[in-house]
């Protein structure tokens, strides 16, 4: 599992806006909010410092066959790519993993583009299994040695990794939900296909585990934060995932401390099910 955040930056964060504007899906990220699919909700980003860094974070795919130190093969298979924000296998630092088959070369300027964020980007570990080679960064805030722990620039992190992904392996477009707006090839996969899932689960005496899993979209992690804080039940540690098409979260979560009862999980659950799947103005009929 992964994401130690302290409470006092989720309360922070429960207080701000998010923007009612709807942006088109195909539209830059160089604006002030996170773009989406039409027929979801828009995912806002609220800290004019991390608007500033998001300029320089504009999704798209390079039609130029140069890679990031990698392969530049193009095979019919293409492997799912994967990143991992791990914010509980190290107390002092957030651990990223990314994986694209074998074809992520040292990655270099992934790490030159994080480390403009105002980061500390160290290469942690490299190994393979079947599912291809995985890189793991560890990363802190230059300005204090400490881990990262606001959701806001972890999803800056999140897109800037998938941005360079996006740039400098414009096949992997195919197989990231991201890549119907912003990438260079179609996908292969139906978005519309899959569904949306929340489980909240009992997970010992002072905590419980939520689980969610649906399409990926920009601002995804931001959102979920603050459906979840705004019902005044705190993240006390988490991980999320993206893998290919889908978005993993799985949070670590409490009200005062103590797990959630049976009636507060189901209002969480129902509160994020809605949230996910509720059509916009443009969706719905009269």
């Amino acid at each position: 599992m992964a994401m130690a955040y302290t409470t006092a930056s989720f309360g922070a964060y429960a207080n701000s806006k998010i923007p009612d504007k709807q942006l088109n899906s195909r539209s830059s990220l160089s604006g002030i909010s996170f773009v989406c699919d039409p027929v979801k909700p828009s995912f806002g980003i609220s800290k004019r410092s991390l608007l500033l860094s998001l300029k320089s974070v504009v999704l798209k795919a390079s039609p130029a066959t140069a890679v990031e130190n990698g392969s530049s093969e193009e095979t019919d298979v293409i492997p799912t790519p994967s990143v991992i924000i791990d914010q509980d296998s190290d107390l002092n630092a957030t651990i990223v993993e990314i994986t694209f088959g074998d074809r992520l070369g040292a990655l270099i300027d992934t790490m030159n583009a994080l480390k403009k964020l105002g980061l500390n980007v160290v290469k942690a570990n490299v190994y393979l299994d079947s599912s291809g080679k995985h890189t793991k960064f560890a990363i802190t805030i230059a300005s204090t040695g400490r881990k990262v722990d606001d959701p806001e620039l972890l999803e800056v992190i999140r897109l800037t990794i998938i941005n360079n992904m996006l740039e400098y392996h414009p096949e992997s477009s195919t197989r990231l939900a991201l890549g119907l707006a912003y990438g260079a090839l179609p996908l292969r996969e139906n978005v519309e296909a899959i569904k949306t899932q929340v489980h909240v689960y009992d997970d010992g005496p002072e905590q419980s585990l939520l689980y969610v899993q649906t399409v990926d979209h920009p601002g995804l992690l931001v959102y979920l934060v603050k459906i979840v804080t705004d019902i005044n039940i705190d993240i006390k540690s988490g991980e999320f995932d993206t893998e290919g098409l889908l978005a993993k979260a799985k949070f670590h979560v409490n009200y005062k401390g103590k797990a959630l009862i049976k009636p507060l999980q189901q209002v969480l659950g129902n509160s994020l099910r809605y949230a996910l799947t509720k059509p916009t103005t443009e969706d719905a009929s009269f």
